[in-house]
């Protein structure tokens, strides 16, 4: 199935540009990836990334509450237009491990439906929770709030976020071993080329800001309401900020999405 490889001319056809201004940080990369290996033929799919990458995120958070209770305290509008996504071949992964196979067991599932059942506009989210949320933070929060030790081991900083040499490989030729589609490229920028959705859960934002500041890990002295304020401002570009992953799912599966564990 053709994927399509002139970045700049999905751009143009998506007209992704006019409308990611709202995103707090490196908005045009973040729209950009996610459409350039989206399928040929998934108009659905294209459109949804459209809108999500232009729906606005609130990234300039002074304090946020334990418990989110209105809509401007998360992407309600992203996330809205996720749930109201047509088709039904969608799924919903349940993500807690970092170290676990969850972004190799998301693009396994969308090799198979795009290529074995031939539905260009299935759509992967992915609720993060658990030690997966901290791949979700930008570097500069690992390096201040020492991110790592709640990574575990194999982490010394975010290195999920870092494209792979395979991404750069010709599309066209899906079926290369080391290519854009292979497990040579399993990284989270190559799943936002894909058009999956990572979804970050505000519980976890505010269990582990609580941890770091139980450790000492908290050199401003900030609050438990500021610190996950400051963890939230710096989620990595293209992240939906939910209330909480594990509450989310419902939402989801209401929707038609069929529930998925990654581990």
């Amino acid at each position: 199935m053709p994927i399509v490889s002139d970045r700049r001319a999905a751009l143009k056809g998506l007209g992704i540009a006019a409308g990611v201004a709202a995103l707090r940080s490196q908005p045009t990369l973040a729209a950009e990836q996610a459409a350039s290996l989206v399928p040929l033929g998934s108009s659905a799919l294209t459109e949804l990334v459209r809108k999500v990458a232009g729906a606005p995120r609130r990234r300039d958070f002074k304090t946020v509450p334990m418990i989110l209770n209105a809509p401007d305290q998360w992407d309600h509008e992203a996330l809205s237009e996720i749930l109201a996504y047509q088709p039904k071949t969608k799924q919903a992964w349940d993500c807690t491990d970092i170290k676990g196979p969850w972004l190799n067991l998301i693009r396994n599932a969308l090799n198979a439906q795009v290529w074995s059942f031939r539905h260009p506009d299935f759509l992967a989210v992915t609720t993060v929770h658990g030690t997966a949320q901290v791949a979700l933070y930008e570097q500069p929060m690992w390096d201040k709030y020492q991110l790592a030790k709640l990574a575990g081991g194999g982490f010394k900083t975010n290195t999920l976020m870092l494209p792979k040499a395979a991404g750069s490989a010709d599309p066209s030729s899906y079926e290369n071993a080391a290519g854009a589609f292979s497990p040579e490229d399993n990284d989270i920028p190559a799943l936002q080329r894909r058009g999956v959705m990572f979804l970050s859960c505000h519980n976890a934002i505010w269990e582990q800001a609580g941890r770091l500041i139980a450790t000492g890990a908290n050199p401003d002295k900030l609050s438990h309401e500021a610190l996950a304020a400051e963890l939230t401002n710096h989620l990595i570009p293209g992240v939906v900020l939910t209330p909480g992953a594990v509450g989310t799912l419902p939402e989801l599966q209401q929707a038609g999405f069929h529930y998925a564990y990654a581990a």
